[in-house]
């Protein structure tokens, strides 16, 4: 025990400096006035107060959200029957389509959307295909569809897998039970599949809207500045504007939201552990 608390000391200090402390000083920096120094500073909401009294943030909030929200639904309606094929087919093809899945992960992702505009501008691949049936004047690029769409993109291999694991570690003689006792493949898969695989779609749903919910590059690359998530705001509190107070404050209130998903997320978890349990 005492060769295990030594082994787990170099994870503790990382941790700390890489986790904590970088938390522990944005969380300072929203509670100090502007201009003030880490030695000499006092306490204020003022930067609290500012972002939910003021409209427009708010606005930028609820259009994270939701835009959040749209993702993780479509990942999961789209992931979800991918992960169903994988998990039914021979072993050897679930490692190639597994491969195939998170291929394109091995590529950075700040690469993989810059490619989307090349293929979403004005005589990209996409507008001529569209011009063969005539939709060639539809604008696709600087939208809330391609924000959408790099999004989805980037995050649906997350939803994959987390599912397709919980599928492939499912035990199938439970659907052999079923059938014997006359159950159909949709009642099977209803009353036997779905629910046994539900700490996949959540853990799926966990790790596509929290990224989702607070990213800045990609509707910053496909929204053309156009389209203002809270992520962008954060990042120009910071690097634009120059206010690391205000940004700071922003910050926490999305790490709290998150925080508060996480939480939700787990406690429905667990209750769906107890009911199995019963």
């Amino acid at each position: 025990m005492k060769r295990f608390s030594q082994l787990a000391i170099p994870y503790i200090v990382w941790a700390v400096l890489m986790l904590v402390l970088p938390m522990a000083l944005i969380a300072m920096y929203s509670f100090m006035e502007q201009g003030n120094s880490i030695i000499s500073f006092s306490l204020t909401l003022e930067h609290y107060v500012k972002f939910f009294t003021d409209p427009d943030f708010l606005i930028i909030l609820w259009r994270s959200i939701v835009i959040a929200i749209k993702t993780t639904i479509i990942c999961l309606l789209i992931g979800y029957p991918i992960a169903y094929v994988i998990a039914r087919s021979s072993e050897r093809m679930q490692n190639i389509l597994v491969l195939c899945i998170t291929l394109p992960t091995w590529i950075n992702a700040l690469v993989r959307t810059y490619a989307w505009i090349g293929l979403l501008s004005e005589g990209g691949l996409i507008q001529q295909i569209l011009k063969i049936f005539g939709l060639g004047g539809v604008e696709l690029l600087y939208t809330e569809a391609a924000v959408l769409l790099g999004m989805v993109y980037n995050f649906l291999p997350f939803m994959i897998l987390q599912i397709n694991t919980s599928l492939c570690k499912m035990d199938h003689s439970l659907l052999e039970a079923g059938a014997d006792l006359g159950a159909s493949p949709v009642q099977a898969f209803m009353r036997i599949t779905l629910p046994l695989s539900l700490p996949g779609v959540i853990n799926g749903i966990t790790l596509v809207f929290l990224p989702a919910i607070s990213s800045f590059f990609i509707p910053k690359l496909l929204g053309g500045g156009q389209y203002f998530l809270i992520g962008n705001l954060i990042e120009n509190q910071f690097i634009t504007v120059g206010e690391w107070n205000f940004g700071s404050a922003i910050s926490m209130i999305m790490a709290i939201i998150m925080m508060l998903m996480m939480m939700a997320v787990r406690k429905v978890e667990k209750r769906n552990q107890g009911g199995k349990e019963e």
